[in-house]
């Protein structure tokens, strides 16, 4: 009986059976978020912060243009300036007021703060004091836009329900110009950045006019028709292009074109309420120059817009209708104001310079790398090296070999070591970047392989071949090599061509956008022909 006993505690030792996790699976590329999401995820709200809760709608949001950058909110029959180093409330501006406040402005040097309200006045305050200096009174129906020139500090403009739009002296509370247009509510507006004498309004009568006081008696001096009603407007960095909110649309405009639409966005599924421009990185530099477009939407929805390449960067939810946007001059704070008083504020960490270091730069493309650090670890790697010391300086002839970083090579890149020439044409096809596909096209020239390839692609990949070819034939940086392409792939592949519904298609839209393209060269040529001789004459003077 024991030997039994002792053989079931044996049996059942060795029958126990012990979890193993199972391995970790890679992330897919899809998954991955870009360098450029992982730069706007960096913008979080502290947890130490208490914010105020503000019980009615947040209408409009302004940051002041000097150092420290503070910004104002309007909500119910207030005004709140928050500090932008704590993002705390620093000032509250409500006994001026006798109705809702709507559209804060700050003056050029941020020692004014002027904002409308609905009973058709403007108010101008001084920020330090909170002491109000002028009522500007002239609009019959509520105020809904109020705005500061870029520079001049005398003047302002506003717009409101009334249908007109009107420019203002300051100091003496009167009323320089009525400019008439509009035939329905002034809802927003923007001052040019590049001249004080120029600003935009948009309305509820789907237009955006642009206003010069210079000649103001002649009335608008352009007019754009969005098809919407127009929530906001604002100029871009450049000063020749506008971007209009209306429905759910954001239309990107060349006012020196002649008010030329250049792209629509529609991403957001409700109304687009507010826009304001974003700026990636430092004040100096290359990355002062990547703009993004920040819009905000009744369904919850912030989508970051890169105008230059017109695509959608980054998209963010949140849990409420959002009413309003605003994004600091030195790319550290983006604050959101909501339909219930909720405000979302993101503070993103910079590190100060100091001892002439630059601060590092979470962006990818355009981050400065941190220097190594100054004192390492010294690990005895061999016998001389351990006996010199921790404290040994190195002398002027030592120097520093590293390793060379391993490279990470890209499926089409394996592709071609490997010799596998379709299935490397087919995967860069794929992945759908043209500087890839063209240049494992030249690769494949150079290894005489191209028309090989080309002749062994089944329907699906030549398919994918000809949607290529025809978005990016016309594009001067790859015209040169894919229109010689295009009459190869024509001439080799006819009969499969013919036998196919869809590779017809392709062929025509090819064949359109090459007749479309021959046509504007053509017109360029035009043009140079009348503006060369121009240039002639002005270089003799």
């Amino acid at each position: 009986m024991a030997i039994m006993a002792e053989e079931d505690e044996r049996r059942s030792t060795t029958a126990k059976t012990f979890p193993v996790r199972p391995k970790l699976k890679p992330t897919s590329n899809k998954s991955t978020p870009t360098a450029e999401s992982k730069y706007w995820r960096s913008f979080k709200t502290p947890k130490d912060l208490q914010l105020p809760a503000l019980v009615a709608s947040i209408t409009s949001i302004s940051f002041a243009p000097t150092p420290p950058h503070d910004f104002a909110l309007t909500h119910s029959a207030t005004v709140t300036i928050f500090s932008s180093q704590n993002l705390e409330p620093k000032a509250t501006i409500s006994s001026a007021f006798s109705d809702t406040a709507t559209s804060a402005s700050f003056r050029s040097d941020s020692r004014l703060l002027a904002a409308g309200d609905l009973s058709g006045s403007v108010h101008v305050f001084d920020v330090k004091s909170r002491n109000p200096l002028r009522r500007l009174r002239g609009h019959s129906r509520p105020v809904r836009l109020v705005r500061y020139p870029r520079v001049d500090k005398l003047h302002l403009f506003s717009g409101g329900d009334d249908a007109v739009v009107k420019y203002w002296d300051v100091t003496t509370e009167t009323q320089l110009f009525n400019l008439l247009g509009h035939k329905d509510y002034v809802r927003c507006g923007d001052a040019s950045p590049v001249s004080d004498d120029m600003f935009i309004s948009g309305s509820y009568d789907h237009t955006v006019r642009v206003w010069d006081v210079r000649a103001s008696t002649s009335g608008s001096v352009m007019e754009i028709s969005h098809g919407k009603p127009v929530e906001d407007v604002i100029y871009l960095p450049s000063g020749g292009i506008v971007a209009t909110a209306g429905g759910n649309t954001v239309k990107i405009w060349d006012l020196i074109g002649g008010g030329r639409l250049l792209h629509t966005m529609e991403s957001h599924n409700k109304t687009v309420t507010s826009l304001c421009v974003g700026k990636i990185g430092r004040e100096g530099g290359e990355e002062a120059q990547q703009y993004r477009i920040l819009s905000v939407s009744l369904d919850g929805y912030m989508k970051v817009f890169d105008y230059a390449k017109y695509k959608i960067t980054h998209s963010m939810r949140f849990p409420n209708p959002l009413l309003s946007v605003g994004f600091s001059p030195d790319c550290s704070t983006r604050v959101i104001g909501t339909s219930n008083g909720t405000l979302y504020v993101g503070r993103r960490r910079v590190k100060e310079e100091s001892a002439g270091e630059q601060a590092l730069v979470d962006f990818a493309g355009l981050a400065v790398a941190e220097d190594e650090p100054k004192r390492r670890s010294l690990r005895p790697s061999y016998f001389r090296y351990f006996r010199r010391g921790q404290s040994e300086k190195p002398s002027e002839t030592d120097y520093l070999i590293m390793r060379p970083k391993k490279v990470k090579l890209a499926e089409h890149d394996k592709l071609l070591k490997k010799f596998r020439h379709k299935e490397a044409l087919v995967a860069a096809l794929n992945g759908k970047n043209p500087e890839n596909v063209v240049a494992v096209m030249e690769e494949l020239v150079a290894r005489k392989k191209l028309l090989r390839c080309v002749s062994n692609l089944d329907f699906e990949e030549l398919e994918l071949l000809l949607l290529f070819l025809q978005r990016y034939s016309t594009m001067p940086r790859y015209a040169s090599f894919l229109m010689g392409l295009v009459s190869k792939v024509v001439d080799m592949r006819t009969e499969d061509i013919r036998s196919s519904n869809e590779l017809r298609g392709h062929i025509r839209n090819l064949k359109r956008d090459l007749e479309e393209e021959i046509r504007v060269q053509q017109s360029l040529q035009e043009i140079e022909g009348i503006i060369s001789p121009l240039l002639r004459i002005a270089a003799r003077r």
